[in-house]
C-alpha cells in the first residue's frame, strides 16, 4: 500500500516524545498565513477538521490532515515529514522543544499514481 504522508524516524522519535507529555496528538498541514506552510501538531481534537479536509493517513499513530484545497496540488506527491532545529508555528506542539516539523516531498512514481488512481 501506498503511503501518501510519511515521516523520518527523527520526526517519529519527536512525536513519540510529545505524546508522552500531551497524550494523542494529531496534524494539519498548514496553508500559509501565520504559520507558513508548516505541519502543524496538536493534541487530537484540538483542530477542528471539517468537510474542507482530506486525511492522508497517519504518522506515529496520530491523524495527518490536509485541506481540499492544498491537496489538489501536492496529491500527485508524497509528504514526508522531517523535523529540523528551529522555531516553528507558534501554535504547534513542538516549538517549546527548540524543534520544528517540516514538510519534505517527493513525486509518486507513474506506477504509484496508477494505483492511487491519480
Amino acid at each position: 500500500m501506498i503511503e501518501r504522508v510519511t515521516a523520518t524516524d527523527d520526526a517519529l522519535e519527536l512525536i513519540d516524545k510529545l505524546k508522552d507529555k500531551f497524550g494523542p496528538l494529531m496534524f494539519h498541514q498548514s496553508g500559509g498565513c501565520c504559520d507558513g506552510s508548516s505541519p502543524m501538531c496538536y493534541p487530537d481534537g484540538e483542530f477542528r477538521v471539517g468537510q474542507s479536509d482530506v486525511k492522508l493517513g497517519e504518522i506515529g499513530g496520530s491523524s495527518f490532515y490536509i485541506s481540499k484545497d492544498q491537496y489538489e496540488y501536492w496529491k500527485h506527491t508524497q509528504l514526508i515529514i522531517d523535523v529540523v532545529n528551529g522555531r516553528g508555528g507558534m501554535f504547534s506542539l513542538e516549538g517549546p522543544e527548540g524543534k520544528r516539523f517540516l514538510t519534505r516531498s517527493r513525486v509518486f512514481t507513474e506506477e504509484e499514481r496508477e494505483q492511487l488512481k491519480l
